[in-house]
């Protein structure tokens, strides 16, 4: 795990090497400090002011370099560990974007979020106390105590004692509250996912009247990790009393067996001057102390934020582009041999099961089915954004396993069910499409998609701003302009997820013709719960329970009597009802 995070160092590693330096250097001085300090104060009692003014002055410049080696070591702590976790951040989005759907729903989106936020303020905060704070201590309270027993071995014994002691209490600390920071993450995740299904799901929750439920869910998240916090806290509360216990202690001891030595001795053993220096030595130590015990609090709550951190990096996707994989798509045509699919190897039941399909280059496939049935997850199969469990999927005669995942990905043009607009004008929106498209073929490929009509409309037309997600438009409108901007890749292969549910009959209509006038090359790949967006389809396909139960074009399927059959009479039916009425 440390070995993965620290490659994200990178360009930083001056500046995580330069804080240990400086604290080093600052450190030193600090010890030497108190060593002037007792010179100084046993020359106080001399006929002259010239070792004292000496003294002084040698004071001044090292407190001086040790201000400046501390404020460079904060500079240089704060550079790398800021840089750190920016560099942490964009190792993983940039791993995330290669991650498949089924990589995404095995962290889930919330996790996720969890992890690029919350995950890396902890491990960067973490970060910079471990090269600077971590560095400083065991430094500290190593020289000090050197130079305690440079002065006075008895006198540096009292602190040899209590350091056990004191580590002890730290490590018993640790052991206790580090399973509770990791159920704490967890609970964070379910936190998240609450507020994001809440986000994206608020126009249903207000439509039902169900805030308050949604708050009582909510307060039963937080209040679960306010619990766990609260607990942790209650355990690290020992910390900070025991450390000041053990600075009252030691100072206690250090100024009864100090005097007494300098009285029983008439200061031989002992000056006024050293015992003052042991005292500050004795007050580094346990300060010293104080920030280790701080650092290991630090340390719990990140450790288990960096082995989330790690788990992502070192996640490679379960979908990966084949070493020389195929570079072209040469045409439009699919063909699923014997093809079985399942979300998880844990599941027991097949999503998909037997598929056994042709479509040809330009043609257009109809797929009708009920809801559940698996009709987005046989098309998801062809562009890759799932894999295959068990049998084979080709586009224009290759298996798409073999293709470079870019390559077959541009070459096939997926409108999901869910469209998705981006913050920004129509233009740009429309050049996800083609990011080198010109207004033009913006505008042309919007006319075929039946969405210039209202863009002309706006004010600013195709220079209208639409929110994130697309709230400013309606759902017809945000189909319409995710269709155009499909068309624009000039796919070999388009597919339409039940993305004109939300446009009249008539407007499907002129989408369909103009698909055939415009794009005859292209295959045409239609789901539609609408008898009359697929009924011209050259070959229609009912699926149900993940199996294709039907094939054949619309007057076949009618013949046949079956699924189809009961669709097109439900929707008839209904249609001739209204003109009764």
């Amino acid at each position: 795990m440390i070995k993965t995070l620290l490659g994200s160092v990178r360009q930083y590693k001056k500046p995580t090497l330069l804080s240990p330096l400086f604290i080093t250097l600052e450190v030193v001085l600090e010890c030497i400090i108190p060593l002037v300090m007792a010179a100084m104060i046993d020359h106080m009692a001399g006929e002259t002011l010239t070792p004292i003014f000496k003294n002084g002055a040698i004071l001044i410049v090292l407190a001086m370099a040790s201000l400046y080696c501390g404020r460079r070591a904060a500079i240089e702590a704060a550079t790398a560990s800021a840089g750190f976790s920016k560099n942490l951040r964009q190792d993983m989005y940039f791993n995330i974007q290669d991650f498949s759907f089924s990589d995404v729903d095995r962290f889930s989106t919330s996790s996720l979020v969890t992890r690029m936020t919350t995950d890396v303020t902890n491990v960067q905060n973490a970060f910079q106390m471990i090269i600077r704070l971590a560095v400083r201590t065991p430094l500290m309270i190593t020289f000090s105590v050197i130079m305690a027993f440079s002065i006075n071995v008895k006198m540096a014994l009292i602190f040899v004692f209590i350091l056990p002691l004191l580590g002890v209490v730290l490590f018993g600390i640790v052991l206790i509250v580090h399973p509770i920071f990791v159920r704490i993450f967890r609970r964070y995740d379910a936190m998240n996912n609450s507020v994001q299904e809440n986000i994206n799901g608020i126009r249903v929750v207000k439509s039902f009247v169900r805030e308050d439920f949604e708050k009582e869910k909510f307060y039963e998240k937080t209040e679960e990790v306010r619990k766990d916090f609260t607990r942790a806290e209650k355990i690290l509360a020992f910390n900070n009393p025991t450390m000041m216990f053990s600075v009252s202690l030691s100072m206690l001891l250090v100024s009864f067996i100090g005097a007494k030595i300098i009285v029983s001795t008439g200061a031989t053993e002992l000056t006024t001057g050293e015992l003052s220096s042991v005292i500050t030595y004795g007050i580094q130590i346990l300060m010293s102390m104080m920030m280790l015990s701080v650092v290991f609090v630090m340390t719990i709550i990140a450790r288990e934020s960096a082995n989330r951190i790690a788990e992502v990096l070192e996640y490679k996707s379960t979908l990966t582009s084949p070493d020389n994989g195929k570079k072209e798509v040469l045409d439009g045509s699919v063909v699923f041999e014997n093809v079985k699919f399942k979300y998880s190897k844990r599941s027991k039941r097949f999503a998909l099961s037997d598929i056994n399909l042709e479509i040809p280059t330009g043609s257009t496939l109809g797929i009708i089915g009920g809801t559940g049935s698996s009709k987005t997850t046989l098309i998801q199969l062809i562009s890759r954004l799932y894999d295959a469990t068990e049998g084979t999927v080709k586009v224009g005669g290759i298996d798409v396993k073999e293709y470079d995942l870019e390559t077959l990905r541009n070459g096939v043009a997926v409108v999901l069910q869910k469209n998705v607009l981006f913050s920004g004008t129509i233009y740009e929106n429309m050049r996800w499409g083609d990011k080198n498209a010109t207004n033009e073929e913006i505008e042309h490929a919007c006319r075929l998609a039946q969405a210039d009509e209202f863009v002309q409309q706006f004010p600013n037309k195709y220079d209208t701003y639409i929110e994130q997600g697309g709230t400013n438009v309606s759902g017809g409108q945000k189909q319409r302009l995710c269709i155009a901007r499909a068309l624009l890749k000039k796919p070999k292969i388009l597919i339409l997820d039940d993305s004109t549910s939300a446009v009249d009959t008539k407007t499907d209509a002129l989408i369909r013709k103009a698909f055939l006038e415009e794009i005859p090359d292209t295959t045409r790949i239609i789901i539609a719960q609408r008898i009359s967006s697929v009924q011209d389809a050259d070959n229609i396909i009912v699926m149900d329970g993940g199996q294709i139960v039907e094939q054949g074009n619309h007057e076949e399927l009618l013949a046949h009597n079956g699924i189809y059959k009961e669709i097109f009479d439900s929707q008839t039916k209904g249609k001739e009802d209204d003109k009764n009425a």
